[in-house]
């Protein structure tokens, strides 16, 4: 077998067991969360995004096939919007402008939406029934956050810096944040400081780092200036971190396109007290609103099958946590008394 086959498949062999290993296992882990029972049930394969409207209803993103699904307070679905071709999650077709490839999604004050379309390579904004407003061009977005005056926050995995924000005419209005110093190579440090972000009533921007070895998750005001960090640094985080920096000083060395495994997966943040969730895949933290973390769980469907959580949705009384393609579960939260 050719050396260069051997060293491809020996490095894809490094990446798989980095996915498996990554906090599969915690001394410290506080307790098992069991969810209560599955919400949306007709959202699965392709989950990308749960938002909470301040109209109660709830938007829910797939892709590529469904588009954006509408449920009202109690979880009963009242329509599909912005589907690409022919909806999966409802018997009824979708309205509205189509999302060819919906990454993200949020919600504004007044219910507008905001999808970052990556397959059309743009940031489109529709009224609260799915018609087109406007569409911003962006190269490839990957996230996406509603902000107060009409602008909006987005990552774009091939910016120069992690964050960029538009106003509400769709003028570029400033950027903020840069990639992290991992290796000499510049195009691997870019690649291993892509993340997801959130906003919170107050306007701040929430930035996670999807690949970062120690977990961290990044708060910045709205005009970009970081106030605080949400990091793991527990001693259970060492060995998974110590094995992700090996990976990219191997990496380091070549010269085909970064490829890396996934550590932070998915984050909520608390709208009323600041207070922070973090999943590594099925393992799930909480920070309060100083940084301080609080609690470690690992997390399972009422099934008792393993949740690898790509959404988080924190509510006053309850976690709603999704995986795709599980779907979209109900947890107690454990930090309130029963």
């Amino acid at each position: 077998m050719p050396s260069s086959k051997i060293k491809f498949l020996a490095g894809a062999a490094i990446l798989a067991l980095l996915g498996l290993a990554i906090f599969s296992t915690a001394s410290d882990v506080d307790d098992d969360l069991m969810a209560k029972h599955r919400v949306f049930p007709s959202i699965g394969p392709g989950l990308r995004a749960l938002r909470h409207g301040s109209d109660g209803k709830y938007y829910l993103l797939a892709s590529p096939n469904v588009g954006i699904a509408i449920f009202d307070a109690s979880g009963k679905q009242l329509k599909v919007i912005s589907a690409p071709t022919s909806p999966a999650a409802s018997d009824k077709p979708g309205t509205g402008a189509a999302v060819s490839f919906g990454e993200d999604l949020d919600v504004d004050s007044q219910g507008n939406l905001y999808v970052a379309d990556r397959s059309s390579n743009q940031i489109k904004i529709l009224s609260p029934d799915g018609q087109l407003l406007r569409s911003i061009d962006c190269n490839s977005p990957l996230s996406i956050a509603a902000l107060p005056e009409g602008e909006v926050a987005v990552t774009e995995p091939h910016s120069d810096h992690l964050v960029t924000v538009f106003g509400a005419k769709g003028r570029l209005v400033r950027e903020f944040g840069d990639p992290e110093p991992l290796s000499e190579r510049a195009d691997l440090n870019r690649f291993a400081s892509i993340g997801r972000i959130a906003a919170d009533p107050q306007g701040h921007v929430y930035y996670g780092y999807t690949y970062m070895p120690e977990p961290l998750v990044r708060m910045y005001d709205r005009f970009g200036f970081a106030k605080l960090d949400f990091q793991f640094t527990n001693i259970d985080a060492f060995s998974e971190a110590r094995a992700m920096r090996r990976e990219i000083q191997r990496q380091e060395k070549r010269t085909e396109p970064p490829s890396l495994q996934p550590i932070l997966t998915a984050f909520g943040v608390d709208p009323v007290n600041g207070d922070l969730w973090m999943a590594l895949h099925n393992t799930l933290l909480h920070f309060d609103k100083d940084a301080n973390r609080k609690s470690e769980y690992q997390i399972y469907t009422r099934d008792g099958a393993r949740m690898d959580a790509n959404v988080i949705l924190v509510e006053e009384n309850r976690l709603l946590i999704g995986s795709d393609p599980l779907g979209v579960y109900e947890f107690a939260r454990p930090d309130r008394a029963p």
